[in-house]
């Protein structure tokens, strides 16, 4: 359970908590495959192979380690050895990422996410914690938040503890004071416990928790029922 006599601040995660992520990113690649197709055209044939791209994704981390968890990063140099093989000019890179990335930020939320950021920072500072490249500012939420952090800012992602030490400290108050919002069982969840804060899971879909070596955490199915279930 929680103790909300012990809360004086709010981090919260965003993609799959305030938006679903997999639409977005959907969307956005649709847009940077429209792009490319028009200024990049001999990438259309490796762009209808099916799971091409995301290969190459995927083997990003191996071939360039040193953008660790930086996903703007990782995605910025697919892009780039798409085009290297594709026989296009590289430096395509850097415009064809930005059309991504503009688009990556047309979120669109829940439909408690917004009543429920309102809600909670009438009452407490909030932090955004995020493995994630959503921009607070571009997508409409910079008002809510005190900071934000991500890989990008911060060199290291959840689960680690510094996300979220970092997140108290940008609140000033200590870990034990935050409460963490998400709907990662890992990243989220067991990652704050572990780093001293309380943390809810928001488990839209309702799955199982499957951790059984720990005891499951106070979970809601929506924002809404969070904000429903606060003590008055």
């Amino acid at each position: 359970m929680i103790d909300f006599s012990k809360i004086k601040a709010i981090s919260l995660d965003l993609d799959d908590t305030l938006w679903p992520v997999w639409p977005t990113i959907g969307r956005a690649e649709e847009k940077l495959a429209q792009w490319l197709a028009e200024k990049a055209p001999l990438t259309v044939p490796l762009c209808a192979i099916p799971g091409y791209q995301r290969q190459i994704r995927e083997e990003m981390p191996a071939l360039r380690p040193d953008l660790g968890n930086d996903l703007s990063a990782l995605r910025r140099e697919a892009i780039r050895v798409l085009l290297q093989r594709a026989g296009e000019d590289p430096n395509l890179a850097e415009p064809a990422f930005e059309v991504f990335f503009e688009a990556r930020q047309k979120v669109v939320f829940f439909d408690d996410a917004l009543p429920a950021l309102q809600f909670l920072n009438a009452k407490f500072p909030m932090v955004a914690l995020s493995n994630g490249n959503a921009d607070i500012q571009k997508v409409g939420l910079a008002a809510y938040f005190k900071a934000a952090f991500n890989p990008i800012n911060l060199g290291v992602g959840k689960p680690d503890p510094q996300m979220f030490h970092a997140g108290a400290q940008a609140l000033g108050v200590l870990p034990d004071e935050v409460l963490h919002i998400g709907d990662d069982p890992h990243l989220d969840v067991l990652a704050a416990q572990r780093a001293g804060l309380q943390a809810v899971w928001v488990n839209r879909e309702e799955k199982p928790w499957t951790h059984d070596v720990h005891p499951a955490p106070f979970t809601v199915i929506s924002l809404k029922a969070l904000c429903e279930s606060w003590p008055v």
